[in-house]
């Protein structure tokens, strides 16, 4: 699955791992057919068209979506794919007893193929410029890059192409080459900025301010950069760190702390890593005492607390 904008869709396609061919069941097959004729189509459409049930056509379609063969024009049909069909919205004229999921495939707009002839060469015969917009898109995203990073990234672009851009473009004066992480081997590349905001962060010292992060944020270095075990990339899972050390993670809702702490200092990691809602009392307290309160119990409130 990847999320992206529809200006950048060619430059992922082409970075895209070329498709092995699939053998699709009758159904997917059916649809399949049905949106290489006729194009972009709308649930009903499918179901006439194809001459199936809705439950056949909602199993084809999600069969199609997991082979990356087919997309729809908005998030509701990722939703009812990964939705239980127990929990979904029952077809018409039908009821459940217990709750359901205020959406269904109905929701989901037009479902069309993804286009063939942009997503087969894959990262090995992308061409130069895609390479370098993915490139300057690494640089963006870590500030430093280097091989080991590469690790955490779905694409495998080989590091022998993206070295010979930024090799590129540390002759150009656009980043800079040396060695900015400690314990990493091999070249590095930095973006200024980022160069000036880690000596910012040298001079500044530790605050003790701790920072919880989705086990998905390409912050999650566990494993890769940072010394660990890692964390499976899930949207439950959470890391906290303080000063840039990792503290804790959570794991399928079972917090682990990744060292010895104080009590008092376990409690804020185990707060903050559990994200615990704020009472409104507390929260407009907060809110009128500033930003220095929050650190008397040890932990930071960030914007989606």
């Amino acid at each position: 699955m990847a999320l992206y904008r529809r200006e950048h869709s060619e430059l992922w396609l082409q970075l895209a791992p070329p498709r092995s061919p699939e053998r699709l069941s009758s159904s997917a097959d059916a649809v399949h057919s049905v949106l290489l004729s006729k194009g972009a189509c709308f649930l009903r459409e499918l179901v006439s068209s194809a001459k199936l049930l809705q439950t056949q056509v909602e199993q084809a379609l999600g069969e199609l979506a997991a082979v990356g063969l087919v997309t729809s024009d908005s998030y509701a049909g990722l939703r009812s794919l990964v939705t239980p069909s127990a929990k979904r919205q029952p077809l018409a004229g039908a009821t459940r007893r217990h709750r359901t999921v205020p959406f269904g495939m109905e929701a989901a707009g037009r479902w069309s193929l993804i286009r063939e002839q942009a997503s087969g060469s894959g990262s090995q015969g992308a061409p130069a410029d895609a390479i370098e917009q993915y490139a300057r898109i690494l640089l963006r995203r870590y500030g430093v890059v280097f091989h080991r990073l590469l690790a955490r990234e779905g694409i495998a672009v080989p590091w022998r192409q993206l070295l010979l851009v930024y090799r590129r473009l540390e002759a150009r004066g656009e980043l800079r080459g040396g060695r900015f992480v400690a314990g990493v081997t091999g070249e590095q590349f930095a973006l200024p900025e980022a160069v000036v905001a880690l000596r910012a962060a040298r001079r500044q010292g530790e605050s003790g301010s701790l920072v919880a992060i989705s086990a998905v944020d390409p912050l999650n270095l566990l494993g890769t950069v940072l010394p660990g075990e890692r964390v499976p990339s899930l949207a439950r899972n959470r890391i906290v760190f303080g000063d840039g050390t990792p503290l804790a993670v959570l794991e399928s809702g079972v917090p682990r702390m990744l060292g010895d702490f104080p009590p008092e200092r376990s409690q804020a990691i185990t707060a903050a890593l559990l994200r615990r809602p704020v009472s409104p009392k507390l929260r407009m307290y907060l809110g009128m005492a500033g930003r220095k309160a929050p650190e008397r119990w040890g932990r930071k409130v960030t914007s989606d607390q």
